[in-house]
This record gives structure tokens, sequence and C-alpha cells, in this order.
């Protein structure tokens, strides 16, 4: 019987690839990402449709659980984007790995240009593209998000040695939390009932002149439309703005989105890493998790936890919880076993972008009505329940999404990051 040594780990001073472990993809990550994009294609409606028929107050804490924060706050419904950005984090160290190791660095460089920009250009299209004008085209938002985060993300990863990540992930979340404290700003708020009290006094309707026009500056302010990032967006992003002045996937706010991706790759440079035992492993994931959470939300008092706005505080929180259910996903899935459960989100997961895209463009909900809407939908909710036709609507929306998925799976078809 050949005996053979497990391969070293890289050094923490040298750039990731040739050298380094390069373990097989895992199933939990495929099924962590689908799971997470279930949420995203009407689970979370799905819940508030529940809600509304039964309106107990199990389904109610669900419903509110999977509704945003106003703006401060956490609720399960504001990890779900920070987590598929993890996700990719995760994923990009095995894809990554074993194109340098194969190819070289400059192949895999290209690469991660490519499909970064690739998201980003779908993300244009998901908003519609330039259908309602070139002034109405929505440059950054969530496709956006991902698409920036991944590619800065992934060339980092590609130069930098593991301690290089470090300080660059500490370095963007200290940064932020240093420009968004004490930058000054114009002392106007971004909305329309402060341009309308404004316009009233000055006869000037303009919120750009208006703006251009306040002279006082002040710091240190974290509210809706009364911060550095949201005044940047203000000035500096063109096109369609999400609410209207200023944007949630903004410009300011895409840096420590960088940083959530870093916390990704640091899970999968501990999961690709096959010289360390699994109890170890999974106690260092939880610990992280752990360390995450406690630490976010000790520095969400002095910097608070804005999804909106991406705060660190946010990342550091959204981060603890991604590692904690990757954490549970891996001693399920990867070291216990458990995989039956895992089939449909393993189909979503390692199609996420295409399925994600497809509803979008072909609008399955719209193909969901035509088959259980209208009057089936009218008896539902007359003759058994209030709101049950919604719910079975939802469900046939979700039914279509697990179909496209299982056709895709069926044919080898794959677009993953």
């Amino acid at each position: 019987m050949a005996l053979s040594t497990p391969p070293a780990p890289a050094p923490t001073d040298a750039p990731h690839g040739a050298g380094a472990p390069t373990a097989t993809r895992l199933v939990s990550v495929d099924a962590l990402r689908g799971f997470d994009m279930f949420w995203i294609l009407g689970g979370d409606e799905l819940v508030q449709a529940i809600h509304a028929l039964c309106g107990d107050p199990v389904t109610g804490c669900l419903a509110h659980q999977f509704d945003h924060c106003d703006w401060a706050g956490f609720h399960i419904e504001d990890l779900i984007f920070p987590l598929f950005v993890f996700i990719a984090g995760v994923s990009l160290v095995f894809s990554l790995s074993k194109t340098i190791a194969r190819d070289g660095r400059s192949v895999a460089i290209r690469r991660i240009i490519r499909r970064g920009l690739l998201l980003v250009a779908f993300g244009i299209v998901y908003y519609g593209g330039i259908s309602h004008g070139w002034d109405d085209v929505r440059l950054l938002g969530v496709l956006q998000r991902i698409g920036l985060a991944y590619l800065f993300a992934g060339l980092l990863f590609c130069v930098l040695s593991t301690r290089g990540l470090v300080i660059a992930c500490l370095t963007v979340l200290l940064g932020y939390w240093g420009l968004m404290a004490w930058v000054p700003i114009r002392d106007i708020r971004l909305d329309a009932t402060t341009f309308q009290q404004l316009g009233e006094q000055t006869g000037i309707h303009d919120p750009q002149v208006l703006f251009a026009r306040t002279t006082a500056r002040v710091s240190g302010h974290f509210e809706p439309g009364y911060n550095l990032a949201n005044h940047l967006d203000f000035q500096y992003l063109p096109g369609r703005k999400w609410d209207r002045y200023y944007d949630p996937e903004g410009l300011l706010s895409t840096l420590p989105a960088i940083a959530t991706c870093l916390l990704g790759v640091f899970a999968g440079l501990l999961l690709q890493n096959r010289t360390i035992g699994d109890r170890t492993r999974l106690a260092l994931l939880i610990g992280g998790g752990l360390g995450l959470l406690i630490i976010g939300e000790l520095w969400g008092l002095e910097f608070p936890v804005v999804k909106k706005l991406w705060t660190s505080s946010f990342v550091l929180v959204a981060g603890g919880w991604s590692l904690l259910l990757l954490a549970a996903f891996h001693w399920s899935i990867d070291l216990k076993g458990w995989r039956s459960w895992t089939i449909p989100f393993v189909w979503i997961g390692m199609n996420a972008i295409v399925v994600y895209m497809g509803e979008n463009l072909v609008h399955l909900r719209g193909i969901a009505d035509r088959l259980v809407g209208g009057p089936l939908r009218a008896i539902l909710d007359a003759h058994v329940a209030q709101g049950l036709g919604n719910v079975v609507s939802i469900s046939a929306t979700i039914g279509l999404i697990l179909l496209c998925a299982w056709f895709l799976h069926r044919k080898q078809i794959f677009m993953r990051l």
C-alpha cells in the first residue's frame, strides 16, 4: 500500500495558487448558495403570504424577520444579499486555486475580470438596461455589487498572501468607517420633504442647486440621505438611483462589500486546507462566526449596523451569521453526509446567476399566474381561505424555478462563480 503525505499549505507570506492545497469543490457551498437564492427567488414572499393566510404569532415573527429593517438593525432578510457575496468569496478560492495551479496566474486574472464585468453587465440588463433611455440606466445594483466585489476580491486573492488579504480587509473596514465618520458633508438631508421646504423658502426647486448652495458642513452622521455615501451618490452617480437621490448599492458602500467577499475567501481557505482536522475546521468556523457577531454588535454602538450603507459593523454581523450557516451546512452535508435534503438547493446553487436572470427576463411569476391565477385564485380565496390563492401562486412560481434549475442540472449546463 502506497502512503502519501498531504500537500503543505502555502506560506502565509506568499501569493495564493501553485503550492496550495486544492481540495475539490464542496457540496455544502453549492447547497448554501442555492438555499440563499431560494429566499431571493420567492421564499421570503412565501413566508409573507403564509402569514397573511394564517395570521398567527409564529408566522408573524417569521414575516417580520423576512422584511428588511427600515434603516439600522438586522433581520434575516438583511442577511440574504451579503450571504451571497460571502459565498462568492468561498467559491473563488476553489475555482481560482485550480485555475492558477493548472493555467497560471495571468489566466486566472483574465477570468476574474471577464466574469466580474459580465456580472455588472447582467445587472444593468436586469434593471431594464436602456429600455427607458440612458438617464434611467441603473449602473449599480445587486448583481453589479456582486460582480465588483468578486472582481476586486479575486484580484487581491491572486496577488496577496493570506496575511496581505487580512490587512486589506481590515484596511477597507477601518478606512470606510473613517471616511463615513470624519469626512465633512453638506448639512442637508437628501429627501423630498427637505427639498420641498427649502424650495418654499428660497424659491429654488432644483435639488442639485439647493445641494450646491448649502455651505454648512457636518460629519459623523449615518442617517438616511444624511451621510457621506449617500451624498457622493447624489453628486457623482449617474443614471437611476434606487432611492431617488442615492442608491443602497452606491459608489462608496461598494468598498465594504469587497470585505464581505474577503471574509468568504478566508472561510474558503479554511475549508480548502486539508492539513487540519475536521473538528478543528468546524470549531474555527463556529468560533469565527461568534467572534464576528460580537465585534460587529459592539462596533455597531459607534458605527450602526445599516445594510443600505453596508457599514463595517454590518459586514461583521452578516459575516458572522454567514460563517455559522456555512459551518452548519459543512457539518451536515460534507461531514455527516446528509445530502438528500439539499438536492433542490444544489440545482439552484450550481446555476444561481442563470436562474436569477432567467426569472427576471422570462417572468416566471406571470407564467405561474396563467396556470393557477385568475378564477382558480378567486375560488381558493373565496371558498377555502382568503390569501390561499397568493400562497398557491408563489408556490407555483417556486416550482417553475426548481423545474428550470433541475433541467439545467440534468443537461449539465452550469454558470457559476
